[in-house]
């Protein structure tokens, strides 16, 4: 890790899978040795409403769950507006963000009483608010391997390939079998292995 503690908020909405995710990271840096906490916001999470967890991870301390403001080391968004609406709270000069395109439209869109904001404003904003931002189409690989929810992984993947975090395929696996269960390990790791070989090419 590049500092100690680093801090890590996973932001999406309500069905994306990023608690599962989280869930998944923590497990394997826990597995490395690091001291992990973890802490969860949601708002109305099933109707698509904003989720995030916060992350701290330590070789030495148990940090409390949650993040100070500008204090995040890395920001993985499921969706774009999640991803600025985090960072302007959470990102430094020093943030790396990584950022699921695809968005999710809140009900206040859908009912035309709001405008979604354009791709390029929502990209150059999230560029703005970090030192590195890499951007994936994950949802469109994950429907592409049969559910969409596999963006969180593929996200993960995307992580790993940036050599942003160290986590390898086997670490993961580990992961899926004590969290989830035997038999989605493989097309899990098939989304780690897009998301790792997007990065890893940038």
């Amino acid at each position: 890790m590049e500092k100690d503690p680093y801090n890590v908020v996973v932001a999406g909405v309500g069905g994306q899978g990023n608690v599962l995710g989280t869930q998944l990271l923590g497990a394997v840096l826990v597995d490395q040795g690091y001291k992990v906490t973890i802490g969860e916001t949601y708002g109305a999470s099933q109707r698509g409403g904003s989720v995030m967890s916060h992350m701290r991870v330590s070789k030495t301390s148990q940090y409390g769950p949650l993040i100070p403001p500008r204090g995040a080391d890395l920001v993985i968004a499921l969706e774009p507006t999640e991803a600025v609406r985090v960072l302007a709270q959470f990102g430094n000069r020093n943030t790396i963000a990584v950022v699921n395109t695809r968005p999710i439209f809140p009900i206040d869109v859908t009912c035309g009483n709001l405008s979604y904001p354009e791709k390029d404003a929502l990209t150059s904003k999230i560029i703005a608010l970090s030192k590195r931002a890499f951007f994936l189409e994950a949802t469109e690989k994950a429907i592409e391997l049969g559910n969409p929810i596999l963006a969180n992984i593929i996200m993960i993947g995307a992580v790993s390939g940036a050599g942003i975090l160290s986590i390898t395929e086997l670490e993961l696996a580990k992961a899926i079998r004590e969290n989830i269960s035997s038999d989605k390990v493989d097309v899990n790791l098939k989304a780690f292995a897009i998301g790792k070989q997007i990065t890893s090419c940038e």
